[in-house]
C-alpha cells in the first residue's frame, strides 16, 4: 500500500516546483510574458534577456528555493516516511520541468536541481555551484554550464558513496540533459549564444 505521507511529500514538492517564478517576475517588473522572448524558456538564462539582471537574479535565487524548501518540508514534517525527501526532490524537479499550469512547458531544472541538492547533499551542491559558475565564466554558454554541472550530480553520490541517491539524482540528469535538447542541437550546430547575445526563438 503506497504511503500517504510519501504521496503528500511528492505533491507538495510538485507544487512548489511547478511555480513559475520567471513568468512571475518578469511580469511584475513590466517586461512582459518572458515567454514571449529568447528561447521562450521560464528560466533565469531567459530572463536575463529581458535586460534586467536584477529580475534574472530574483528568478535564479526563488526557483533554487522552492526546491530547497520542498525537500526541507519533507524532512521535517514527514520524518516517520522513510524517503519522503527523495519524493518531495523528485515532485520539485518534475514540477518546475512540467507545471500543469503552463501546459506541462516549464524550464529547464538546473536552478532547481542545485536548490534540491542544497538540503539533500550540501557536499554535491557545492561540487555542482563549482562546475555551474566554473564553466560560466570560462565558456560563456549557459547550457555547457547547466549541463555539466546537472551531470556532476550523479558523479558527486557515487564519489561520496551515496549509493541510495545515485538511481533518483542519475534520473535528473538525463532530464535536464534532455530539456537542454534544442540547446545540445544548436552547439552541433554552432549556433548556441554565449551570455550576452542574442538566442534565436525556439526550444
Amino acid at each position: 500500500m503506497f504511503d500517504a505521507d510519501l504521496l503528500a511529500a511528492l505533491a507538495i514538492g510538485y507544487l512548489l516546483g511547478s511555480i513559475p517564478f520567471g513568468l512571475i517576475i518578469t511580469r511584475l517588473g513590466g517586461k512582459g510574458d518572458v515567454r514571449d522572448i529568447g528561447s521562450g524558456n521560464i528560466g533565469a538564462t531567459n530572463v536575463l534577456r529581458t535586460g534586467s539582471k536584477g529580475l534574472a537574479a530574483a528568478t535564479l535565487i526563488l526557483d533554487l528555493l522552492k526546491g530547497a524548501a520542498a525537500v526541507w518540508i519533507a524532512q521535517n514534517y514527514f520524518q516517520r516516511a522513510s524517503g519522503a525527501d527523495q519524493y518531495a526532490a523528485a515532485g520539485a524537479l518534475i514540477g518546475h520541468l512540467y507545471p500543469l499550469w503552463l501546459k506541462f512547458r516549464g524550464g529547464k531544472g538546473v536552478a532547481t536541481l542545485l536548490g534540491i541538492l542544497t538540503v539533500l547533499m550540501p557536499t554535491a551542491a557545492l561540487i555542482y555551484a563549482l562546475v555551474w559558475i566554473g564553466l560560466l565564466l570560462i565558456v560563456r554558454i549557459s547550457s555547457v554550464a547547466g549541463i555539466a554541472a546537472a551531470v556532476s550530480a550523479p558523479v558527486s553520490a557515487a564519489m561520496l558513496g551515496a549509493s541510495a541517491l545515485f538511481p533518483m539524482l542519475l534520473g535528473f540528469a538525463i532530464l535536464v540533459v534532455w530539456k537542454h535538447r534544442a540547446n545540445l542541437a544548436r552547439l552541433k550546430a554552432g549556433t548556441e549564444p554565449r551570455l550576452g547575445r542574442g538566442q534565436p526563438r525556439g526550444r
